[in-house]
């Protein structure tokens, strides 16, 4: 094949001319170390080309070459436990060979060739299968079966299929399509990572993503399938909220993309989650996680790539009919990468710089989201929830990705610094946030939990932006000018604020909340305001209310484990007795 010739090197962007067969979003090797680089234009026999490896050191005149293949990454046994680059290079084979700086040029299997897997086949001989049935499993982890389907644009009938150990390369099956061609099946496929993975149809989402966070919970929910933006300032806690809703929330696959943060952050991760126990399970957290680390240090044009290769990743999960969440962290660094490529191929900016097609890409990334039918015969069903944060400068949020991403997705929790700066975790801001799948978890919460939730929470969140109302005055006069009434309600939602919705990422009990105990709270604490409501009207003054011992009991409810929840319903009878005793000794005054 002609080689291309090397005319500029501008940082991570290449421009090459003559270029044989070349392709837009085709994979080139550049210079003659061989680097990794993707074509994004083409102007006559000029290509443009953003290189995922440092760029220094090539010259004009070095020669590049097509792969003739678009970006893909591989699916097949041995993605879970893996912590990949942005290119599905994994880390671990990356330091064997290269040590603890990623050396350029490097070409690794993104999965272990190698490695045997048992599998067992769930298909015969002469069985009729189209693309997405299941062939058959192999037990990837001890929480995870990887279901080796059907490749996509396949159909056709069984002529043999095998059991056994095999490498991912090994044919397992040979099909047969309809006009009598044979077609051998591994248990590996490539599929390019620009492109959505196939299914049936999408659905409507109707079931929340439970986090064991009580404020998202109880007032912001996510749907399984759905899509939530996480924007906040620097020390903001935006990472730990990732962080937690991927060692809590009950997706069966997390799959977690650092994209563009620092190495520390990374590191983090790296370190804790191998540590973390799953808390359905028991077992590693890792045993069901898949890792993409792309760190600020690395190449800013792979951090592009990160993000799709996390998706594609986490929709091969959802064809098999799991339930995914991605948790990137965070878009805008993979939007500040699109700026400079964009700036560097001297394309016409928009907002601030960004490139015009900026809102087209993040709405073409969230609308990767979704519950689906998959394809094949059996109707499985699979879901695969987005949540990404964004860090705008100064927590601007009028910042144009910001924007960009409030247009597409349908959960919205607003951080806020100055929550942080009071300690008040996590930081989101109760009155500023949303939801838009309230009212698609209606028949959940009728069915599958309690007819009075929402009721509940509607007038927990009555109480807070009352108090919200009520601070300014606070401020300007002093609590004391308040009516015993409206002093009760800033009673009540700071009890809100500070024993249910201020929540320990730290603290073993009080990391994970479920959804029975998050219930049994919220109706303790809203008890205790009627009871005091109540005891007002029948004279009791709402200084003696305030000082009542039983205030402590509901302050340390939240420490309460999992397994004793009857000891919240004994501090709702304590009051009952307390508050009938309050108005006894006022009748006998």
């Amino acid at each position: 094949m002609k080689k291309g010739r090397i005319i500029k090197v501008a940082g991570p962007l290449v421009i090459a001319e003559n270029i044989e067969n070349a392709r837009m979003y085709d994979v080139v090797e550049v210079g003659e170390e061989k680097l990794i680089g993707e074509i994004v234009e083409l102007r006559g026999n000029l290509a443009s080309i953003q290189v995922y490896e440092e760029t220094g050191g090539l010259g004009v005149g070095d020669p590049v070459v097509t792969t003739g293949e678009p970006l893909s990454v591989e699916l097949g046994p041995g993605l879970i436990e893996s912590i990949f680059d942005g290119i599905q290079r994994p880390l671990d084979k990356l330091m064997e060979k290269s040590g603890d700086t990623i050396k350029r040029g490097l070409k690794v299997a993104s999965l272990d060739v190698q490695k045997k897997w048992d599998f067992k086949s769930k298909k015969s001989k002469e069985d009729q299968v189209m693309e997405g049935d299941i062939l058959g499993e192999v037990k990837e982890t001890v929480l995870v079966k990887h279901r080796v389907m059907v490749p996509i644009g396949l159909k056709g009938k069984i002529k043999n299929i095998r059991e056994g150990s095999f490498t991912i390369t090994d044919v397992i099956a040979t099909i047969e399509d309809e006009k009598g061609k044979s077609h051998d099946v591994s248990m590996v496929q490539r599929w390019p990572v620009r492109q959505s993975r196939l299914y049936e149809n999408k659905k409507p989402p109707y079931i929340p993503l439970i986090t064991g966070q009580r404020v998202i919970d109880a007032f912001f929910p996510v749907a399984k399938g759905g899509t939530a933006c996480v924007p906040g300032p620097f020390g903001s806690g935006k990472t730990v909220i990732q962080h937690q809703l991927a060692k809590w929330a009950d997706a069966e696959i997390i799959v977690y993309i650092g994209c563009g943060e620092r190495g520390n952050e990374m590191t983090d991760v790296l370190m804790e989650f191998p540590e973390l126990k799953d808390p359905r399970s028991g077992e590693p957290l890792m045993k069901r996680t898949v890792l993409i680390a792309n760190t600020s240090n690395m190449p800013v044009a792979a951090r592009e790539a990160s993000v799709y290769t996390g998706v594609t990743i986490a929709e091969y999960f959802r064809d098999m009919g799991y339930s995914v969440a991605v948790m990137a962290d965070s878009t805008s660094r993979w939007a500040e990468a699109m700026r400079e490529m964009s700036g560097r191929l001297e394309e016409m900016p928009g907002d601030e710089g960004y490139p015009a097609y900026l809102g087209r890409r993040i709405a073409e990334f969230y609308e990767r989201a979704g519950r689906i039918e998959c394809l094949g015969k059996d109707k499985r069903e699979g879901a695969l929830t987005i949540i990404g944060a964004v860090s705008p400068p100064g927590g601007d949020l009028s910042d144009p990705v910001v924007q960009a991403t409030l247009r597409v997705v349908k959960v919205f929790w607003s951080l806020e610094d100055k929550l942080a700066y009071k300690r008040h975790f996590p930081a989101i801001n109760w009155l500023t946030s949303y939801t838009l799948y309230e009212n698609s978890f209606d028949e959940f919460y009728r069915t599958e939990f309690s007819e009075d939730w929402r009721d509940l929470l509607r007038e927990a969140m009555r109480i807070l932006q009352i108090e919200s109302e009520l601070e300014e005055i606070v401020r300007l006069v002093g609590l004391e000018a308040l009516s015993q009434e409206n002093r009760l309600i800033m009673e009540t939602a700071r009890s809100i604020r500070e024993d249910f919705l201020h929540q320990n990422a730290f603290h073993p009990v009080d990391t994970y909340t479920s959804f029975t105990k998050q219930y049994k709270m919220i109706e303790m604490i809203l008890k205790f305001h009627h009871l005091a409501e109540k005891a007002i009207e029948n004279k009791v003054a709402i200084h003696d209310i305030s000082q009542l011992p039983v205030k402590e009991k509901i302050a340390q409810a939240k420490f309460i484990k999992e397994d004793n929840l009857d000891e919240i319903d004994k501090i709702k009878k304590e009051l009952e007795k307390i508050f009938e005793k309050l108005e006894e000794e006022k009748r006998h005054a």
